[in-house]
């Protein structure tokens, strides 16, 4: 094995059974997680999930009441934030409105009593890699969100940190802006060698990013793995839901590469499960194909149809469970149709805590009308 990769394949990063309290509230449950040098990694998840908590851990910025913290295998746990290998970039940047493009990327190696002439060569080689040559004189007022993420992604990464950590950055921005920004932000991570961890509640962002994800919910890690792995084999019902569009069906596992679902025997490629054993069922809306009622393997009614540009978002009412199916084949409301699933589409989960919360798109319906009732307190941010 080359030194490159062995350098690649070093931890820089463990958390080792964090946990952290605000009151009687648990916002990181016994948390485990490491991190490799140069690795693009992603705490993704609802807010209130934890992931801010576990950035800030790492920063320094909080201290848990339980668990330790190393850097390449330092315990770090009484080290404060400034002498720590990392640098944080927040959702709000935090950029000096009284100094222009060049003076905020020095303003840490000014801090730091750098030479001029190096803070030159490195404000410079700043510039270049977020392309922000002959901005050096602009006021930050000039500059537009994107430019302004930029000079903010230089001046921490002009200090040559370990790691990078990287607090919702693209937030603030449009959606187009946030695409082109989340393509950037990558090849720059690249260009720099170092690792970023990167906190987001966005799926597609995770997913275009990363080189890992971490699904957390509820203080815990639900998941880690690489975006295809997350989205392609998710391990519970939350993962499954939160990634993407899923149906998400009981059904009982008859044999190995066997599963029924509404009384329907389907051919699989899962196994390893007991015999008749109650599992969940994954089948991602755009794996399901809709067919004359005489060809399908299920039965149901068209209830809605949406296009979305790229396709159609239909659902059918198979049996009380409304599917939803994506297409570029149109049909109408109160057509009757056949569905039609291969085994490879078909992925078979352990039951958890999550089994029956999830998957069937009649809920849509009914988050509207909780949307709507002044008597339902949604839960508060915690980040």
């Amino acid at each position: 094995m080359s030194n490159e990769a062995n350098i690649a394949e070093k931890n820089i990063i463990q958390l080792k059974d964090i946990t952290v309290k605000f009151d009687d509230d648990v916002i990181l449950d016994n948390l485990s997680l490491s991190i490799k040098d140069r690795e693009f990694v992603t705490l993704l998840g609802q807010s209130g999930c934890g992931k801010t908590t576990t950035l800030r851990i790492i920063a320094g910025f909080i201290n848990p009441q339980s668990g330790d913290v190393y850097f390449e295998s330092n315990r770090v746990n009484d080290l404060p934030p400034h002498k720590r290998p990392v640098n944080t970039i927040f959702q709000r940047y935090a950029l000096f409105p009284n100094y222009n493009v060049y003076d905020n990327i020095a303003f840490g190696l000014r801090v730091d009593k750098v030479p001029e002439k190096e803070i030159k060569e490195r404000v410079d080689e700043m510039l270049r890699l977020v392309n922000l040559q002959g901005f050096e004189k602009r006021d930050i007022s000039r500059l537009s969100g994107g430019q302004q993420q930029r000079v903010a992604i230089a001046r921490a990464a002009i200090k040559r940190p370990k790691v990078l950590l990287l607090d919702e950055p693209l937030a603030a921005l449009d959606l187009k802006l946030r695409k082109d920004m989340q393509n950037e932000l990558k090849a720059m991570q690249r260009k720099l060698g170092i690792t970023f961890v990167y906190v987001t509640h966005d799926q597609e962002e995770a997913l275009s990013m990363s080189d890992t994800v971490v699904v957390m919910h509820e203080g815990k890690i639900q998941q880690i793995g690489t975006p295809i792995d997350i989205y392609n084999e998710p391990e519970n019902a939350f993962v499954a839901d939160f990634i993407g569009e899923s149906n998400i069906l009981d059904g009982i596992m008859r044999e190995d590469y066997r599963v029924c679902l509404d009384g329907v025997d389907f051919k699989c490629l899962d196994k390893g499960f007991g015999k008749n054993e109650p599992v969940d069922v994954v089948i991602r809306p755009e794996d399901v194909d809709i067919v004359p009622v005489e060809k399908g393997m299920l039965t149901g009614e068209v209830t809605q149809v949406t296009f979305r540009g790229v396709h159609y978002e239909i659902i059918i009412d198979v049996e009380n469970f409304k599917w939803m199916v994506q297409t570029t084949d149109e049909s109408k409301v109160g057509d009757v149709v056949g569905l039609f699933i291969e085994p490879d589409a078909i992925h078979i989960m352990k039951k958890s805590k999550y089994s029956g919360k999830f998957g069937d798109y009649s809920s849509y319906s009914d988050e509207m009308d909780d949307i709507s009732n002044p008597d339902i307190e949604l839960g508060e941010d915690e980040e």
